[in-house]
């Protein structure tokens, strides 16, 4: 048993020794590329700039833990996006969105030397990374990116260890007190159920959150993740991305990642950079990104089909003429719009406020909406409006059980749609 685990143990070492071997030979190859290229002609021009050649405009701001000037991004020295200028600051949380195939994971490769920069500069804190060393870097900044790496013999408690790598000297033995950043780091992700198992045989989930887990214990200012929420489940994307914004606020790490799932975005970030076409195309808190038709635009969709104030997303409304009129309100309407929907019968709906939670679904997915100013009494042009509807559909469903003083109006439409023999809850 002992002579076991002894093989065990070492076999461990070997492999974490070998993980990050492999991550730091990348990052230095990488490095030296860099190197080699700096002060090269691209397109007739000095893209990368000789070291203490900065203009004015290049020195980073004092505030900012990771800064862009002027950096272009791309592959084989074809740019992609040119003139980022972005900054992050500590315990700020900076996302970028943008369609697939925008560049973003392009970008954070770049500052994560997984790529070759085509132009500009990238500062950590007042230094610029040509001018830190490999080692140097991995003290300063950590990185979760969607590439799977290699665990041979390696439990998840293992991967984790390697975070501590930049620490220790060329034998790479870790000290108790390493160790504990391992297992303080383990139980801030909540993965101590998964530490002692095969890295390569756990959920898609408790990998991230091991990953995650190695970047912490890597004890950096800057932490850099490719769509941390990518393949995982809602219950694994709410921890993981609540540990993100704690790790921010509490430990004051600088922030940089993209998502997909603008909902998401919205709730997480302080800062949100969008990418388009060969730029970031707008910069600007959630409040400034998501107001307006600004993201649908982006990603292509009709204004109908987002709701930018709560990341609702809406399907194509059935075309025709409206067969069913569905009274609602407060969100009692919702369910039978989705259903109706997914059958694809067009319907109308009403009567609704403008500020009802369920207006704007109303809006994106019915041919007709009868609706009436927000705070304001419903008029009776807008009464007899909706009961030209319902005369004119197959059937009515009201969803709406219980009516008060101030939904009187859809009571009297309940009430007519009954005299005329077109109240059903199917279809």
């Amino acid at each position: 048993m002992c002579r076991q685990k002894a093989k065990t143990d070492k076999d461990a070492k070997v492999g974490r020794k070998l993980l990050w071997a492999d991550t730091k030979m990348q990052m230095e190859n990488n490095w030296k590329v860099m190197r080699e290229e700096n002060g090269k002609q691209h397109n007739g021009q000095n893209m990368l700039k000789e070291p203490g050649q900065f203009p004015a405009q290049d020195i980073p701001n004092d505030d900012e833990q990771l800064t862009m000037r002027d950096l272009t991004v791309g592959y084989d020295r074809i740019p992609l996006i040119k003139n980022i200028n972005l900054g992050v600051r500590p315990g700020e949380i900076l996302t970028l969105i943008g369609p697939n195939g925008s560049g973003k994971s392009t970008i954070l490769k770049t500052i994560t030397k997984q790529l070759k920069t085509i132009g500009g500069s990238v500062f950590l804190g007042k230094e610029s990374m040509r001018e830190l060393t490999d080692s140097e870097i991995s003290r300063h900044l950590s990185m979760v990116m969607t590439e799977r790496i290699h665990t041979e013999l390696l439990s998840g408690r293992d991967v984790v260890a390697t975070g501590r790598y930049p620490y220790t000297g060329r034998l790479g033995i870790l000290s108790q007190q390493d160790w504990k950043k391992v297992d303080e780091a383990i139980a801030l992700v909540h993965a101590g159920e998964v530490q002692q198992q095969d890295f390569r045989r756990i959920s898609d989930g408790q990998r991230q959150r091991l990953m995650l887990a190695r970047a912490i214990c890597q004890d950096t200012q800057v932490l850099i993740l490719d769509e941390p929420t990518s393949y995982l489940d809602m219950g694994f994307k709410l921890d993981i991305l609540t540990t993100i914004r704690m790790l921010a606020r509490k430990k004051n790490l600088a922030v940089i990642m993209s998502l997909h799932e603008l909902d998401l975005a919205q709730k997480i970030s302080d800062i949100i950079a969008c990418v388009k076409g060969d730029r970031i195309d707008r910069v600007g808190t959630p409040e400034e990104i998501f107001s307006g038709n600004y993201v649908q635009q982006l990603y292509g969709v009709k204004p109908q089909q987002f709701e930018p104030q709560t990341g609702q997303v809406f399907m194509e409304r059935p075309e025709g003429i409206p067969e069913v009129f569905v009274i609602g309100g407060g969100g009692t309407g919702l369910a039978v719009y989705n259903r109706l929907q997914r059958q694809n019968i067009p319907f109308a709906a009403g009567i609704l406020q403008e500020n009802d939670v369920e207006y704007k679904a109303a809006v994106a997915l019915a041919s007709e909406v009868v609706s009436e100013k927000a705070f304001y009494p419903v008029g009776q042009d807008k009464v007899q409006a909706a009961k030209r509807l319902i005369e004119s559909c197959k059937k009515c469903i009201c969803a709406v059980e219980e009516f008060g003083p101030l939904n009187e109006a859809n009571r009297e439409l309940a009430e007519y749609a009954r005299r005329i023999g077109k109240t059903g809850k199917n279809i």
